[in-house]
């Protein structure tokens, strides 16, 4: 009994001289947050990203779209009764030369379309960093830490809004990224 008395007091004295301590001394430390999520999808500049990036992956869906037609129209004449049993096997033949050129041409583009997506993140979190360190160096914050999203892992739990940063590093962003 008389030890867990003693452990409720100690802790009682550590709770207090965390909360006072950082009171007492010179040393004050502003932490801040943001969403870099937000930065990106409703900066001027991760808008452009995004857009160039759906442009790239709608190309690469119209030339799988006219394969896919072509696959389509390939496959109808392999079924013409009209055509002799060696027209019918060079048609079939053809079709799967095609539907082989055309699963390597999709598994090529989603490779493609994900490398890109990929490097635009990693260029964009570099940017979106760049961004913040300047907003906090000139705000005077030691820390900006991204707060997630809930789709994803959620690293703040908790802030009050004025500690959220976001838009001011938007605005630091798009001026970074004209």
């Amino acid at each position: 009994m008389e030890g867990l008395r003693v452990l409720q007091l100690i802790g009682v004295v550590v709770l207090w001289l965390t909360m006072v301590s950082p009171a007492l001394s010179d040393d004050t430390f502003k932490v801040a947050v943001m969403n870099q999520q937000v930065v990106v999808e409703q900066s001027k500049a991760g808008k452009r990203a995004l857009e160039e990036l759906k442009a790239y992956s709608m190309s690469r869906q119209k030339i799988i779209n006219a394969d896919d037609l072509e696959l389509k129209e390939l496959q109808q004449a392999t079924q013409d009764e009209k055509l002799s049993d060696s027209a019918k096997q060079e048609k079939q033949s053809q079709f799967q030369t095609k539907l082989d050129a055309y699963q390597r041409r999709l598994s090529d583009f989603n490779r493609e379309i994900q490398q890109k997506q990929r490097d635009m993140v990693a260029e964009y979190s570099r940017k979106v960093q760049a961004a913040a360190q300047a907003v906090g160096e000139k705000t005077g914050y030691v820390a900006i830490i991204d707060k997630g999203v809930e789709a994803a892992m959620k690293i703040v739990l908790y802030h009050q809004p004025a500690l959220d940063l976001t838009d001011q590093v938007m605005k630091e962003f798009d001026r970074q990224n004209k």
